[in-house]
């Protein structure tokens, strides 16, 4: 499986509750906190639910 590595550049503040709960799932409580994932089709929906709070890079 591919790896990825998601970091929370934008605070959930004044978010959905739904988002902030998805953040927590992946494991991004502060931001610019990372964290290096698996790219299973269940992380890539949460991540396509929160785009625009984090940045995904893809890692070899």
């Amino acid at each position: 499986m591919k790896k990825i590595k998601i970091t929370l550049v934008k605070s959930p503040i004044d978010r959905p509750e739904r988002q902030k709960l998805t953040l927590q799932a992946l494991g991004l409580n502060k931001t610019n906190a990372s964290k290096e994932v698996e790219a299973t089709p269940q992380i890539l929906g949460m991540v396509r639910k929160v785009t625009h709070l984090i940045t995904v890079e893809e890692l070899a």
